[in-house]
């Protein structure tokens, strides 16, 4: 028996030994290269390209950025003819598993396969768009992230926020109409809406949402235009409620994204300690103090100022809409001035839920709002660099994505990279804009001025000669 044991303990050695030695020589060898040469680099943050540069790509990280020649005789070369090379672009506020065209009939036609169908090939249109980042505020799991990152499908780094969370008749209240309190709906069944009504809902739900694989909690303060039972100006939950929020984002080391339209609700939201304000129509520069004092983000869909708004069905047809729509372009309309005379740190966000073709054309029209109302630097940052820092507060256990920086063009950053025709500082539609919402033709599967993109080192599209 003893000598049984020997020869165990024996080829447990050996096994473990080679095991280590198989290991050791994997990490000997080098990751494969790419060398972006004869570029001009947008970093992310700078008022002025990179000019004449070159950047070192090995395996999924920047390993060197310069305008000297950088030494690299294994490396795959990619000659970008005086292009502009920036970093993959960055959605915050995005909705993947929400195809519309109501949320009635969300709620009471859609199966599990209709809403991942749409979820797979929202993913792709975002990433053939450009974005190699989306964060999902509200609907979408963990599964999704799954099948992108063991690359069942193809589609960009993401980050869910897993079911909205709000109060009964609140803005996540996606239940029938004739619904019983308490009854489980579609969505709530799916973990895509939770009713939350009491401090130990909140606890039950956010834990159970990171159970579920979010990144970060949404929590809906406010009410909505379209939505069927909340007017916009509602005040929704208790400061209590809200406060368990942030404790059960702090518990994993992550944060609250909050839906907030008035005022009162995001310097609510920004004193309980959620850090991105979603939409935040009613900003000022009280609110951008009161931001840059507690580290917080904004971001806000810029299509909601579109003075065709009232022309969308679901507005024009529904007379409590319709009046809804009507106050809050009343109580919005200083949002661009006083962004731009406080400015506040922003993210780039589209919030469209619909088919894959409307959302591409809202994407592009978002893009072209940015430039008109803030110039094409705020803008790329917006798109890059701060979508970047949002992703960072999921924080060190909730991160899927830790061993890079995001939105940059740096060393040790992710290697999400854009080749771009023409300057975006100096002409902003080459990142793929449309100046058109409602009535616009079909846009294209990606820009055709997007002529390369690569996520976490791989090249998803080249049309380079």
């Amino acid at each position: 028996m003893s000598g049984l044991r020997m020869s165990l303990c024996s080829t447990v050695i050996v096994a473990a030994g080679l095991a280590f030695s198989a290991s050791a020589q994997a990490q000997d060898q080098e990751e494969p290269q790419t060398l972006f040469t004869n570029v001009h680099i947008f970093d992310g943050v700078s008022e002025q390209r990179i000019e004449n540069a070159s950047v070192l790509v090995e395996g999924n990280l920047i390993k060197a950025v310069s305008t000297d020649a950088i030494d690299a005789p294994d490396a795959t070369v990619i000659d970008g003819e005086g292009r502009t090379l920036t970093p993959g672009f960055i959605e915050n506020h995005a909705h993947l598993m929400l195809p519309g065209p109501t949320l009635p009939a969300m709620e009471a036609n859609s199966t599990w396969e209709d809403l991942a169908i749409h979820g797979t090939q929202m993913a792709e249109m975002y990433l053939m768009q450009g974005f190699t980042t989306v964060r999902d505020a509200g609907g979408a799991n963990g599964g999704l992230r799954r099948a992108i990152d063991t690359g069942t499908i193809a589609g960009p780094r993401f980050y869910p926020a897993a079911a909205f969370l709000s109060t009964r008749g609140g803005h996540a209240d996606f239940a029938n109409f004739t619904a019983p309190v308490g009854q489980s709906s579609n969505f709530s069944r799916l973990n895509m809406a939770q009713e939350v009504d009491s401090v130990s809902d909140m606890y039950k739900f956010a834990r159970n949402n990171f159970r579920m694989g979010a990144t970060q909690l949404k929590y809906m303060q406010s009410g909505g235009v379209v939505s069927v039972f909340d007017p916009w100006q509602l005040l929704a939950g208790s400061t209590a409620e809200l406060e368990a929020a942030v404790q059960v984002a702090n518990e994993y080391e992550s944060y609250v994204m909050a839906h907030s339209y008035r005022k009162e609700t995001i310097m609510a939201a920004l004193n309980a300690g959620v850090r991105s304000i979603e939409h935040g129509f009613m900003f000022d520069c009280e609110i951008s103090a009161l931001m840059e004092e507690k580290g917080a983000y904004i971001t806000t869909n810029l299509t909601a100022f579109d003075p065709n708004l009232f022309d969308i069905p679901a507005i024009r047809d529904v007379p409590a809409s319709l009046r809804k729509a009507q106050s809050a372009t009343q109580a919005f309309g200083d949002y661009i001035k006083n962004m731009n005379e406080c400015p506040a740190k922003r993210g780039f966000h589209t919030d469209c839920v619909g088919s894959v073709a409307a959302c591409n054309i809202q994407i592009a029209y978002e893009k072209h709002l940015n430039n008109e109302f803030f110039g094409s630097h705020a803008s790329l940052v917006a798109m890059t660099s701060t979508g970047g820092e949002i992703a960072a507060l999921s924080g060190p256990f909730m991160n899927p994505y830790p061993e890079g920086n995001l939105g940059v063009i740096e060393e040790g950053a992710y290697a999400d990279i854009l080749l771009i025709d023409g300057n975006p500082l100096e002409d902003f539609s080459v990142v793929g804009t449309g100046d058109q919402w409602f009535g616009a033709d079909p846009r294209p599967e990606s820009p055709d001025t997007i002529r390369l993109i690569m996520k976490d080192g791989v090249i998803y599209k080249n049309t380079l000669d």
